[in-house]
């Protein structure tokens, strides 16, 4: 029986490492562990995985709801506002959202803009999900470093 890396396992089933690797930390997925402590998938797991993901006529389809679907999301820093503006040019689209006195804009396709039927005056929420977040410091014109001193490490 070949083991396979998670990496290779999620290739074969056409899913995202990551989502595998949660998988296998959830116990959604049976793994043998090497000495170093290493996950490794079996072939015999991998087809039954894939059995799993097979169409089964007794399972029927019912709609996901508005809230299950964003409830479902693992992102935790959503903003929720109101559309300001929709530009679509081409296969892209520029939706700027207005959150509290702030404004985001984000760049998705032209496609999510019409099946979202995305217009201005629509409430809207915006999902952010990411590795890195850039932080910069404000002009002097805009903090209130004046008001309050600060202790700087020597």
């Amino acid at each position: 029986m070949a083991l396979l890396t998670v990496r290779a396992a999620a290739e074969q089933l056409g899913v995202a490492y990551s989502t595998l690797k949660r998988w296998v930390h959830t116990g959604q997925v049976r793994t043998t562990r090497t000495e170093g402590g290493h996950h490794r998938v079996s072939e015999s797991e991998i087809e039954r995985l894939l059995a799993r993901q097979q169409p089964d006529a007794k399972r029927r389809a019912r709609p996901v709801t508005e809230n299950e679907s964003i409830d479902g999301l693992s992102a935790r820093n959503r903003l929720s506002g109101f559309v300001e503006e929709v530009r679509i040019d081409g296969l892209l689209a520029q939706v700027r959202l207005r959150v509290g006195d702030q404004s985001l804009t984000a760049v998705i396709t032209a496609d999510a803009v019409r099946a979202l039927k995305l217009r201005r005056g629509d409430d809207a929420l915006a999902i952010v999900k990411s590795t890195e977040v850039m932080i910069a410091k404000s002009s002097g014109r805009e903090s209130n470093s004046g008001s309050r001193k600060r202790h700087r490490p020597d």
